[in-house]
């Protein structure tokens, strides 16, 4: 089995356990409605975030599978600074990401990167 299919797997195991033991709290999701959408977009946006190139997201087609999927991200990255540092610049956690530092290199505003995070904890 592939490294994402087994990734993709165990992520989405580990979001029914979380969600059906009530361990994600609902103020987990923090973004409005207007702020999760303007994340989906600069997510989607091929100028912008682009995270289709990379990963497997939302109803995004043709995904690709240089990084993992984007799925059950409240129970991947239950602290949500975790998953905007990623964003931020992936390089902290691992220097041989080959995710490109958004915020380090100014490539997003961090209004942007916040709407994605608040995005992608609706995933």
């Amino acid at each position: 089995m592939r490294k994402s299919a087994k990734f993709a797997t165990t992520a989405v195991s580990l979001a029914v356990l979380f969600a059906g033991s009530g361990m994600l709290p609902m103020s987990a999701v923090a973004g409005s409605e207007e702020t999760i959408k303007k994340g989906k977009e600069v997510a989607y946006d091929r100028r912008k975030g682009n995270c289709l190139a990379c990963h497997m997201m939302g109803d995004g087609a043709s995904p690709g599978d240089i990084g993992p999927p984007l799925i059950a991200m409240q129970a991947r990255f239950p602290d949500r600074a975790k998953l905007r540092a990623q964003i931020w610049d992936a390089e902290v956690a691992n220097p041989m990401t080959r995710m490109p530092p958004f915020g380090k290199h100014q490539a997003l505003s961090e209004a942007e990167i916040d709407a994605i995070v608040d995005y992608l904890y609706t995933l």
